[in-house]
């Protein structure tokens, strides 16, 4: 590959790299958002256990040395956000929307507070795979480096995907989510499997923000997230519910916010940063074009509501 072919390619490349980069955390948030969506519930709390997954991982890893430990500890702070939520929402009229909001603010609340003494010092990162080394161009090198998170995102994906059609707990989960009273007659608990698909849920959300604060960008600060937990719930909606397509839309949603930064690293420098707004233009049109009063959503679950 000549270097005018690198020149060429060079805006392909940035996005390929920024699109694996970005895309890790929408592939965890979204993974954790479907699986409580299956069982019938919404979680629009993702985002603030997304920044405490960040915080908690980050302050772990400094404290011990181990980035997995990090990802430990953010898994089990996420899987205990899903806990408070899915218990809370068990209660009859109970409004999914208004919870998952409260707690959102008091997962940021938190993870700011417990935080700030995270901020300065540095925290171990997470080992990454090069598959790059084939080549002799930084370019391809640093598009083919990729952090594990990402190759654990692709086959959790693929095992959801398999796990949800081939044994029984997918079968409980798309049962529950599909007709409470069909669960109930078959001996089901739906308050017990939506605790269950909850906690789940948030503790791979939880997964996403480590993934953040140890690798990309790499660092503890207050405006880490730049809302995946909230896009997530819009990715969800894209893949029809499925884990295959939250992995796809996933990587759609990291090349479109790799836009700006893939043009800007090859010499733009006027106009770039509108770019930067393409994740949240996507989310509206997604949410747009999903929006209809006489019809249903393809693959929605039956018993997924805002208001239960």
């Amino acid at each position: 590959m000549e270097g005018s072919d690198i020149g060429l390619w060079g805006v392909p490349l940035a996005i390929l790299a920024g699109a694996i980069r970005v895309s890790t955390p929408f592939i965890f948030v979204s993974l954790g958002e479907m699986l409580t969506e299956r069982s019938g519930r919404i979680n629009l709390g993702l985002e603030g256990t997304l920044v405490f997954g960040a915080m908690a991982a980050y302050g772990t890893a400094v404290l011990t040395g181990s980035p997995w430990l990090g990802v430990l500890a953010a898994m089990v702070g996420g899987a205990a956000f899903g806990l408070v939520h899915g218990f809370i929402c068990k209660f009859p009229k109970v409004n999914d929307i208004a919870i998952g909001i409260a707690m959102m603010q008091f997962g940021l609340g938190l993870a700011f507070f417990l935080g700030k003494p995270f901020i300065q010092p540095s925290a171990p990162k997470l080992p990454s795979i090069s598959f790059g080394a084939w080549s002799s161009y930084p370019q391809v090198q640093a598009a083919l480096n990729i952090n594990i998170l990402f190759l654990i995102g692709i086959m959790l994906a693929l095992f959801l995907s398999w796990a949800l059609r081939n044994t029984r707990i997918g079968l409980v989960l798309r049962v529950v989510g599909d007709s409470s009273d069909a669960a109930r007659a078959m001996g089901i608990s739906p308050d017990l499997v939506r605790l269950a698909a909850t906690t789940a849920g948030g503790a791979l959300a939880a997964i996403g923000g480590a993934y953040l604060s140890l690798f990309y960008p790499g660092s503890w600060n207050e405006g880490i997230s730049s809302g995946q937990g909230l896009m997530a719930v819009a990715l969800v909606i894209f893949a029809r519910w499925n884990p295959l397509g939250c992995l796809a839309a996933s990587m759609l949603f990291g090349g479109a916010g790799a836009l700006g930064p893939a043009l800007q690293s090859v010499g733009i420098t006027s106009g770039y940063y509108l770019f930067y707004a393409a994740p949240y233009v996507l989310t509206l049109i997604i949410m747009i074009a999903t929006s209809s009063p006489t019809r249903s959503l393809t693959g929605a679950p039956g018993a997924l509501s805002l208001t239960k």
